[in-house]
């Protein structure tokens, strides 16, 4: 607990120094790259490449050992020294948000032992907020200086729920978006976009259900910790771990997390 407790702490150094390349480009003017070319389209800014470069120089200063997984860079396999520690880093998570100046992006910085997320920090720095967690330790929602700890909500039944997913556009496996039909039918609430986001208000109480597809694990391994600490169930869609990304369902709802993975294809 104590190891984890320092290495915490350096990530939230991390989430500082990334905050230090983001803000400042937050709503300026800024060249956005297309890295899917004629194919599609998937920004990335100078934002995104400073605010890796710089959590990786100091995981490279205090932590040469430990591998990087890193949306913007090559990976980097751990030395082999035997804890098998990796960051797995998005630096902008919601870049589509970021260019369209909503604040609804957020940092992700995650430490996996042996593969699987043992902490996590989603921090949004331009409002000032941020969701960390590590294993045995509290979830918690950090503001001003303030920790809070934070909890999901009860929800036994989908009609009872707000369920998300950043947009429909993006479920498009065979039978997923009769899936989300369904589920948008029978829940009393639905809301679009959000990103990371997402993940930390179900952690928080606000949201009950989170579904995704197409993710990497950059995209969720530091938001596993924080919904998981706070009493809520991350899988894929057929239960079983989420740690490489793929199709994601949260649940702050154990019970409703259950009735959900029985119904997604």
């Amino acid at each position: 607990m104590s190891d984890l407790s320092a290495l915490l702490a350096f990530a939230h150094r991390l989430a500082d120094a990334a905050a230090q390349e983001t803000v400042p480009l937050f709503r300026a003017a800024l060249e956005i790259d297309n890295k899917l070319g004629e194919d599609g389209f998937d920004p990335v800014t100078h934002a995104d490449r400073n605010a890796e470069a710089a959590i990786r120089a100091l995981i490279g200063q205090e932590f040469p050992e430990h591998g990087i997984l890193g949306e913007e860079f090559d990976d980097k396999k751990p030395s082999g020294s035997g804890d098998d520690f990796c960051w797995v880093i998005d630096p902008i998570d919601g870049t589509r948000a970021f260019i369209s100046g909503m604040a609804s992006w957020g940092t992700l910085i995650a430490l996996s032992q042996n593969g699987v997320p043992v902490l996590g920090i989603m921090d949004q720095p331009y409002v000032g907020e941020r969701f960390c967690a590590m294993r045995g330790g509290p979830a918690l929602h950090v503001r001003a200086g303030k920790s809070t700890p934070i909890t999901t909500r009860a929800c036994p039944t989908l009609e009872q729920a707000t369920a998300v997913t950043t947009g429909p556009e993006f479920l498009v496996s065979p039978g997923a978006s009769a899936a989300w039909g369904e589920i948008s039918t029978s829940a009393r609430l639905i809301r679009y976009g959000g990103d990371c986001y997402n993940y930390a208000l179900l952690a928080a109480g606000f949201v009950d259900i989170v579904i995704e597809e197409g993710l990497k694990p950059y995209d969720i391994q530091a938001l596993i910790p924080i919904v998981e600490q706070a009493g809520g169930v991350v899988t894929d869609w057929q239960g079983g771990p989420a740690h490489e990304g793929g199709q994601v369902v949260a649940c702050g709802d154990a019970g409703l997390h259950a009735e959900l993975v029985s119904h997604l294809p």
